[in-house]
């Protein structure tokens, strides 16, 4: 990398955090007052590509009106060196998601908090009017102290209310494993629309696994529209009754059927154990044994 590239209008290029389909994530150091910030980037191969910079401006446009301890704080949006971008606080670099692949135990010993954190973070961007549509474990960082934060508002919709409610979707926008079938049926969506998804994601976060699998796409999406509700019990008997009917009730293939907000899941959820037995927290927990993430916890810590 020259020297020119290393820097991003103020921002020097520190450390590449990660690297997704269409765009890179930085660790980057900002030139007067050597503030740390994280900048997403479209990837040198899709910085002129029009429709991608319209979704990083779209992303932007919703992240600047939510500014919530739960939710990442999206600053600015730039296009220097001609590399489109978002300026954003650097956080966690760990996902939900991640940390699942080392299985359920990995976020167990507190779960209960992360849940709370996850679900402050969609009832906030709720209140603003937003409906995210891509809830599910990648979409929100975790830290080692248990502290949550949503990201990634690419194809988050404002609510619709009077004659916007009869118009459909062109196209179902979504992530199969987490898609209401409303959404897969490109009908009406609202804050109930993530709640399904959020159900989804409480599944895989005490069981280590989506609720429905497929053999194909098409597979996968029958199966949230048609299949039965499956109890987190049948993979983790150490879930309780209250909680397994609690995601349960979320996943509802009608919406009237589900909580009828993040704040409503809330006040059920505040009054019930996810556990019968509490896990103990693992000697050496996922975020030790992953390289660069103590690290990085400890200097945002230290500010």
């Amino acid at each position: 990398m020259t020297k020119s590239r290393d820097f991003i209008g103020p921002y020097r290029l520190a450390r590449l955090i990660r690297v997704g389909s269409t765009a890179e994530v930085w660790e980057a150091i900002e030139e007067h007052d050597q503030g740390r910030v994280a900048l997403k980037m479209l990837k040198q191969s899709l910085s002129t590509n029009k429709s991608e910079i319209a979704l990083l401006k779209h992303e932007f446009n919703v992240a600047k009106d939510l500014k919530n301890p739960r939710v990442i704080n999206v600053m600015e949006y730039r296009e220097d060196s001609g590399r489109p971008c978002l300026v954003m606080e650097l956080f966690s670099e760990m996902n939900m998601k991640q940390a699942l692949r080392r299985g359920p135990d990995s976020l167990a010993f507190m779960l209960d908090r992360i849940v709370e954190q996850a679900a402050e973070g969609l009832y906030y961007m709720h209140t603003k009017n937003w409906i995210h549509l891509d809830v599910k474990p990648d979409n929100f960082l975790v830290s080692r102290d248990g502290v949550v934060k949503l990201i990634d508002f690419t194809i988050a919709e404002k609510k619709k209310g009077g004659l916007g409610q009869l118009f459909k979707s062109k196209v179902a926008k979504g992530t199969r494993s987490y898609m209401a079938p409303e959404q897969i049926r490109k009908k009406k969506c609202d804050e109930r629309t993530d709640v399904y998804a959020f159900g989804c994601v409480l599944y895989e976060l005490c069981t280590g696994k989506p609720p429905y699998t497929g053999d194909t796409p098409n597979d996968l999406l029958t199966k949230h529209l048609n299949a039965s509700i499956p109890s987190p019990i049948v993979h983790n008997d150490n879930v309780t009754r209250e909680f397994a009917d609690l995601v349960k009730s979320m996943m509802a293939k009608k919406q009237d059927g589900r909580p009828s907000s993040m704040w409503e899941f809330l006040k059920v959820f505040r009054g019930v154990q996810i556990f019968k037995k509490t896990p103990r927290k693992p000697e050496v927990t996922v975020f030790d044994s992953m390289p660069g993430i103590k690290g990085a916890d400890d200097m945002l810590r230290k500010g």
